[in-house]
């Protein structure tokens, strides 16, 4: 498969504009990323911009920190599949985890997942921020959730994707899940290092840097 097709296409800086979206939805539709990622604010223009094509609308919840209540965060993933998201990368309570609260880590998942019922979920673990171990019992407590991806970082905390976290991460959950690496992937060698690891999303604003190194 062509890297562009594993690449969700990205752009949540605080300060992106209008015009910056609407460009990063027409580079998504002229390269066939696998989606657009953006803050929910711009899910309805990026849905109507690529209403139709093979470019997927993927939204973020409870970001970056993922410490808002559940039932906010329930509310905010509802509203975003509403305004058309396709998919949605949210963010675990990472405090909770770390807190050994493994029941209120998995009901907290399990509320976004009900809330994007037949929709793409992916849970954001941070994997910066976590032991091996947090990082495993995060990638459990997804797939028991009922999650279809897991996903290494937001890109906003301490650090990135490594390809330690991917192939850990893909250990635990096998073919059962996806595994998205993200944050700090903005080249080819990168990117075809975490996809090696056992990625098969790759979250990246360098997205059209990367495609014309692999086709270089």
């Amino acid at each position: 498969m062509a890297i562009q097709r594993f690449i969700d296409h990205t752009l949540l800086a605080a300060e992106a504009t209008k015009e910056k979206i609407e460009k990063l939805c027409k580079e998504a539709l002229e390269y066939h990323f696998a989606s657009v990622c953006v803050n929910s604010c711009w899910v309805k223009l990026a849905s109507e911009i690529l209403s139709g094509s093979d470019v997927a609308v993927c939204t973020v919840v409870g970001f970056p920190l993922g410490a808002m209540d559940t039932e906010s965060k329930a509310y905010e993933a509802e509203k975003a599949v509403a305004d058309g998201a396709d998919e949605i990368d949210m963010v675990i309570n990472i405090g909770y985890l770390k807190s050994g609260m493994t029941s209120e880590v998995l009901e907290d998942i399990k509320a976004v997942r009900k809330a994007t019922e037949g929709k793409v979920l992916k849970v954001i673990i941070e994997t910066c921020l976590l032991s091996d171990d947090e990082k495993r019992t995060a990638c459990e407590l997804s797939a028991e959730a009922g999650a279809d991806f897991v996903k290494t970082s937001t890109g906003f905390s301490t650090g990135g994707a490594t390809e330690h976290d991917v192939a850990l991460m893909r250990s635990v959950v096998g073919d059962k899940l996806g595994v998205k690496a993200s944050g700090g992937i903005r080249d080819y060698k990168k990117a075809k290092a975490m996809i090696d690891a056992g990625a098969n999303r790759i979250g990246a604003s360098a997205g059209i840097a990367i495609v014309k190194e692999e086709n270089a």
